[in-house]
């Protein structure tokens, strides 16, 4: 298992930029995929990115050219840049670790909120 924690959401006008920011301990980082999820009220949570112990990535249709994940593995931390920021990109944003199709852990959240 791995500790994950979020850090950096808050409120940001539409069509602005935000990054947030996951530090992991407990575990070795390097070898995880971490992805990032986002849950909206009253709906699922999905998947917003992902990038693996390799660096590939991939991102929901709904994000993609807007958003970047990036990891710095020396920092134990994945980033998540959001531009051109929609009010539906308003949610709760979370961190997740896998390995081999296991789940090593879950960030607690981070609220980001896109309005005027």
């Amino acid at each position: 298992q791995v500790q994950l924690v979020e850090s950096g959401g808050g409120l940001v006008q539409p069509g602005g930029s935000l990054r947030i920011s996951c530090a992991g301990s407990g575990g070795i980082f390097s070898v995880y995929t971490m992805g990032w999820y986002r849950q909206a009220p009253g709906k699922q949570r999905e998947l917003v990115a992902r990038i693996s112990s390799d660096g590939f990535t991939n991102y929901a249709d709904s994000v993609k050219g807007r958003f970047i994940i990036s990891r710095d593995n020396a920092k134990n931390t994945v980033y998540l840049q959001m531009n051109s920021l929609k009010p539906e990109d308003t949610a709760v944003y979370y961190c997740n670790a896998d390995f081999g199709g296991s789940v090593a852990g879950w960030g607690q959240g981070t609220q980001v909120t896109v309005s005027s």
